[in-house]
C-alpha cells in the first residue's frame, strides 16, 4: 500500500495560519476515523485531532481546540488540518493516520509527515 503523503507546513510566524494535507488514496479511506497526529522534538508522537467517516463528527486535544479544524473530502481520499492562531508550542512535524478507539493509530507505516514551524 502507498504510504501516507503529508503536505502544506512551512515557517509561520505566531499568530499566522497553515493548512495540511494529508492524502491516502487505496486504504479504502472512507471506512476510517482519521486523524492528525504531531512530534515535536524530543518528545513522543501525540494525537491532535479526529473526524468521523462521513466529516460529522470531530474531537480535538485541548491544547488545540478553538484553533484548529479538521475536515475531510472522501472522494480524494484527504484529510485536512487548518491551523490558525498558531504557537511555537506547535512546532512538530504532523502525520496523518486511521484512528480507532478514539486516538489509537491503525496504519503501522506512517508518513514522512510535514513540518510546522512556528516563529516567536
Amino acid at each position: 500500500q502507498v504510504q501516507p503523503v503529508e503536505s502544506g507546513g512551512g515557517l509561520v510566524q505566531a499568530g499566522g495560519s497553515l493548512r495540511l494535507s494529508c492524502a491516502a488514496p487505496g486504504r479504502t479511506f472512507s471506512t476510517y476515523y482519521m486523524g492528525w497526529f504531531r512530534q515535536a522534538p524530543g518528545k513522543e508522537r501525540e494525537f491532535v485531532a479526529r473526524i468521523s467517516r462521513g466529516g460529522g463528527s470531530t474531537y480535538y486535544a485541548d491544547s488545540v481546540k478553538g484553533r484548529f479544524t479538521i475536515s475531510r473530502d472522501n472522494a480524494k481520499s484527504t484529510v485536512y488540518l487548518q491551523m490558525n492562531t498558531l504557537k511555537p508550542q506547535d512546532t512538530a512535524v504532523y502525520y496523518c493516520n486511521a484512528v480507532v478507539n478514539g486516538a489509537v493509530p491503525v496504519w503501522t507505516d506512517w508518513g514522512q509527515g510535514t513540518q510546522v514551524t512556528v516563529s516567536s
